[in-house]
């Protein structure tokens, strides 16, 4: 299966969220090339950005898996190549 590179922006709008948060992300680990988070403490929350490198399915499971949770909000974006 081609392998495809992404972003995947991640809004945590419910601070109580972030636990299942990570919990995704750790599930996917393998796929994770690095991410970078930044609390927004002025609006109480915080905002995710997260490389991966994966087959389609996969990073598409990771964003849908993350956007379900309560709070937070996820979508991907796609390299061209």
């Amino acid at each position: 299966m081609q392998k495809r590179l992404a972003v995947i922006g991640i809004i945590v709008e419910n601070p109580d969220s972030a636990e299942f948060v990570n919990g995704i992300l750790h599930e996917f680990r393998e796929y994770i090339v690095g991410r970078m988070g930044i609390p927004y403490r002025e609006r109480n929350m915080s905002v995710i950005s997260v490389v991966v490198d994966g087959p389609n399915d996969i990073i598409s499971s990771l964003s849908g898996k993350l956007g379900m949770i309560d709070g937070v909000t996820s979508k991907a974006t796609y390299a061209t190549k």
